[in-house]
């Protein structure tokens, strides 16, 4: 009997069996070339669960992680300063000296005259610094034939002047003493505050009170509910760096003698922009 139903079974495998012989073994019926019928049923049911599974998470992800929306409120901070530091860049330039060596001499001789000078009139030492230095060859062309006519070597100095907003007329003497000294180039000028990171937090604070100032007023209008702060940035508009260039020429800003320059910087302003982003329903 056994036997007759394995056959049976080998049978229905190939399409010419008996549909429902082999019940005691579980065989799927084979209907004559019309597919699996099991196969197929246990698809739906595996797609079915496969649905399932996937509405039951997107459910619990909305349950757990609520969607808020948000808002971002920008509030702006500012705090007047008057500068106590003045940062000159003043320079050095040789023209067309024969030899490279001679024209290093010579921009090394002016720029050792020029610290002398400003040490002379209060600037300290550690508050000169060398910022570039070089030497290069100068070509000149005739019938499209270049050749060396000279070198040329530069060195510029960044000197920090402090003390400026109790004197201001320390700045100039610096200047002036660097001119007469040798020094050809005044190329940038600006202001600072030695205390320029506390300034900044200062302003810091005050946009964030501002940017919460008009968040409760922005929200009571609008109609909704802010809940938790969840971010910031910051932004700094001020104070931006005031630059003031001149090159005097070769023949140094202290030929002839030097009239001291006018160098006023006035009141400055640290301004911060704080965006403060709320949960809001």
């Amino acid at each position: 009997m056994e036997n007759e139903k394995e056959s049976c079974c080998d049978a229905n495998e190939n399409g010419n069996g008996d549909k429902g012989c082999c019940n005691d073994k579980k065989c799927c019926s084979h209907g004559g070339g019309h597919g699996h019928k099991c196969h197929g049923s246990l698809l739906i049911i595996g797609l079915v669960l496969l649905t399932a599974i996937i509405i039951t998470a997107i459910l619990r992800d909305r349950i757990v992680n609520q969607q808020f929306k948000s808002v971002t409120i920008t509030g702006q901070g500012k705090v007047t300063y008057t500068p106590d530091l003045a940062i000159v860049n003043l320079g050095v330039q040789i023209d067309k000296v024969a030899k490279p060596e001679d024209a290093l001499n010579q921009l090394n001789t002016k720029v050792a005259s020029i610290m002398t000078a400003v040490k002379a009139v209060g600037v300290a030492p550690e508050d000169i610094q060398t910022q570039n230095y070089t030497l290069y060859p100068q070509y000149d062309y005739k019938d499209n034939v270049s050749s060396v006519s000279g070198y040329n070597a530069n060195e510029q100095l960044v000197i920090k002047v402090s003390g400026y907003d109790k004197d201001q007329n320390k700045l100039s003497q610096v200047i002036a003493a660097a001119s007469k000294a040798g020094a050809n180039q005044v190329n940038n000028l600006s202001f600072d505050a030695s205390n320029m990171n506390e300034l900044k937090q200062e302003a810091r604070l005050k946009a964030i009170a501002d940017a919460k100032a008009k968040s409760t007023a922005l929200a009571d209008s609008a109609g909704v509910h802010l809940q938790d702060i969840t971010g910031w940035y910051e932004n700094m508009v001020s104070p931006m760096s005031f630059y003031n260039t001149a090159d005097y020429g070769k023949g140094g800003m202290g030929a002839g003698g030097t009239v001291a320059p006018q160098t006023p910087a006035g009141d400055r302003e640290v301004i911060m922009e704080i965006g403060v982003t709320y949960n809001i329903k």
